[in-house]
């Protein structure tokens, strides 16, 4: 681990169904480069809950990488709203996945939460990820 050096990371979350077949995904990059990819499938849950064990595994995983300036890029408005307090959180459950993910943060010198377009070359690898992973454990047809 290299305490001050920065990390730049780009989660998605998907679920083919709202509940339903979900998956998560990150993208690690660095001066430029991605260090490192990770998908995984969650089972049942709804695009939210997906779009944040998509921060919560990111953020784990990153403690590995630095622990210094972590800058988490996310097409979900409602999570980087909810992490920036902007937006109330008004279900419980989220609120849970809201906890996890700030005591995650508190491992890092400084963390940044910033929405971005769903355009977005990196978002795309992790949305490519997430396909990939519903694909390979769910199966079915295609829907975000």
């Amino acid at each position: 681990m290299t305490t001050g050096a920065s990390l730049s990371i780009y989660t998605d979350g998907a679920s083919r169904g709202n509940p339903g077949a979900a998956a998560w995904a990150f993208v690690f990059v660095r001066d430029d480069t991605v260090v490192q990819t990770r998908s995984e499938y969650l089972g049942i849950a709804t695009n939210n809950v997906a779009e944040y064990h998509a921060v919560i595994n990111a953020l784990a995983e990153a403690r590995t990488y630095t622990g210094g300036a972590v800058t988490v890029y996310s097409d979900s408005e409602l999570v980087v709203r909810q992490l920036t307090g902007r937006y109330r959180i008004r279900k419980e459950h989220l609120a849970a996945l809201h906890r996890e993910v700030i005591r995650h943060a508190g491992a890092f010198a400084e963390v940044s939460f910033i929405s971005v377009p769903r355009d977005h070359p990196y978002i795309r690898v992790a949305d490519r990820l997430c396909n990939e992973t519903l694909d390979r454990c769910a199966g079915g047809s295609r829907r975000r």
